[in-house]
């Protein structure tokens, strides 16, 4: 097969204790999944289906080293996730059977233009540019699944400068994965290499260039990374 110019290089992220990567597919994001954050952003959930919106995966970045704040925004917040790597996939995947298609977990952020959603959600319009950001899907080293990891309980943390900013168990989903790994593959049909953003608790709040952010997921893994100013020289170990 010939190209006009070389096709890009796959997004992918580290797996701890291998040198081998996880290529990067789709990256599909659970609204609304904690009843707390649901408040704090003056909604509420609704139980009787999820919804989701889409980061693409050119926009996927290792949680480390430097990351810079996005452009165009004075008001770019951070929210903590546990995400779920997908080794497999298709469709009408029933819930009792979702595990199976799961290879490991990690903890990241979903970065928003806050400001840009504001404005877009007041005027009826899509808020793409508010959350499918470059650099604005951050994620650890991916953790295979084993006997210690756990995705249904366990602190879910983000500290900002020293100070605890979100806290939560990530038993408090309000939808479970397994519920969400069926629901999406009634829309879409799954695949190896998909990841789930599973929502943030309360507790969002705005980052600037000089802030230190340590997140992570209990018996999962965890990031320490600082924001930059959006032209500053990016120093993160996923692309040395």
């Amino acid at each position: 097969m010939s190209f006009i110019f070389p096709a890009p290089e796959p997004t992918s992220l580290p797996i701890n204790g291998t040198d081998q990567r996880f290529p990067v597919r789709r990256v599909f994001c659970v609204g609304r999944n904690f009843v707390e954050h649901a408040k704090e952003m003056g909604g509420e959930v609704d139980r009787e289906a999820p919804f989701y919106f889409m980061k693409d995966a050119l926009h996927v970045a290792l949680a480390a080293g430097t990351v810079p704040v996005a452009p165009r925004t004075e008001n770019y917040h951070h929210e903590v996730e546990l995400i779920a790597a997908l080794g497999s996939g298709g469709t009408d995947i029933r819930p009792e059977d979702a595990l199976g298609h799961v290879f490991g977990y990690g903890v990241g952020l979903d970065m928003t233009r806050r400001d840009l959603q504001a404005k877009s959600k007041a005027k009826g319009r899509p808020w793409d540019t508010a959350k499918n950001v470059e650099w604005g899907c951050l994620s650890s080293a991916l953790e295979p699944i084993s006997a210690a990891t756990r995705h249904d309980s366990g602190l879910l943390e983000l500290r900002v400068n020293g100070e605890v900013r979100q806290s939560a168990d990530m038993g408090d989903h309000v939808w479970s994965l397994p519920e969400i790994i069926a629901d999406l593959s009634g829309l879409y049909a799954l695949g190896a290499g998909d990841l789930i953003m599973m929502g943030t608790p309360a507790g969002v709040g705005p980052v600037v260039a000089g802030d230190r952010l340590q997140g992570s997921a209990e018996n999962i893994g965890r990031f320490d990374l600082t924001f930059v100013s959006a032209k500053a020289d990016v120093n993160n170990p996923d692309l040395s």
